[in-house]
């Protein structure tokens, strides 16, 4: 608890603060820190995320524009040089999955999602064929190994990014786990943009999608609520980035298998993702879309 009294000390020097440790969160630590009957959530950042891809400028550009969008909780405050981040503290709860493929619960998903996707550019970007390139080199100069489904996934991006390549970029937050979302009883909160950047809508679509096991219908009245339309494009579209958000999220496990010093199973984690993205890519509607 000393590197957490530190932690509080740094941001209110001298303050009287009430500390609660949160959970959640595998990379990094959060606090919840109650000053004067007021409540915030520190984030401290974890060792090395820089070598997951995460630029802290950048995170706080996205959640200061989440939260001009009603989207995400006030920033309070940002410390640098260690990248930590203040926001307000929301009182609220990880919804269960199943309200979350209710048709009431992804047309707000939807809105907000659109909101954020057609507000001002935001510095950074996030490429999620690069991603991936870039998470298997980093696991390899740490000293870390690829796992053979690599080259087979990788060949399969490729015909993917020919498809993708002609979308415009628009500021995406990139990792919509269930955990990301908070609902207080009035309203439904998105946070932990700390992979956000510019990058293609369709993966933020897809990444829902498939982190809250979207059935067929779901997925068309996800579609439908976020374009305002039925499109069979689209619904091609929404399965090739399943198989993207999947395959970064398995080179996620890869390279934090090589340079996390947490006490979690990445090696796991990483097989989880490769193998579900195997049965994405097995599946007829997949190799329809992929042509």
């Amino acid at each position: 608890m000393t590197d957490v009294a530190a932690a509080v000390e740094r941001v209110w020097p001298g303050r009287d603060a009430r500390v609660e440790v949160l959970g959640g969160g595998i990379t990094n630590h959060n606090l919840k820190v109650v000053i004067d009957g007021e409540s915030f959530v520190l984030r401290v950042a974890g060792k090395g995320t820089g070598l997951l891809g995460i630029d802290r400028l950048v995170e706080l550009a996205a959640t200061q524009a989440a939260a001009a969008l009603g989207l995400g909780p006030e920033v309070v405050a940002f410390v640098e040089p260690e990248g930590w981040l203040v926001t307000r503290f929301v009182e609220g709860a990880v919804p269960p999955l199943e309200r979350m493929r209710e048709p009431g619960t992804l047309q707000h998903v939807a809105r907000a999602l659109r909101a954020f996707h057609g507000g001002p550019g935001i510095p950074g970007s996030f490429d999620s064929f690069r991603v991936v390139e870039t998470y298997r080199q980093t696991a390899l100069d740490r000293g870390g190994s690829v796992p053979e489904a690599y080259e087979w996934a990788h060949a399969i991006a490729a015909r993917i990014e020919v498809q993708r390549s002609t979308d415009a970029h628009v500021p995406c937050h990139n990792d919509l786990l269930n955990a990301n979302f908070l609902e207080d009883g009035e309203r439904l909160w998105i946070v932990d943009w700390e992979y956000a950047g510019m990058g293609d809508r369709f993966f933020d679509l897809a990444n829902f999608a498939i982190n809250h096991e979207l059935e067929d219908e779901a997925s068309r009245a996800f579609l439908e609520a976020y374009f305002g339309e039925l499109r069979e494009v689209d619904g091609e579209t929404l399965e090739l980035m399943r198989f993207m958000s999947d395959f970064r999220e398995a080179m996620w496990g890869v390279v934090q298998s090589a340079v996390s010093e947490l006490d979690f199973d990445f090696d796991a984690y990483a097989s989880e993702h490769f193998e579900r993205l195997r049965r994405t890519a097995e599946s007829p509607t997949f190799g329809a879309a992929l042509g």
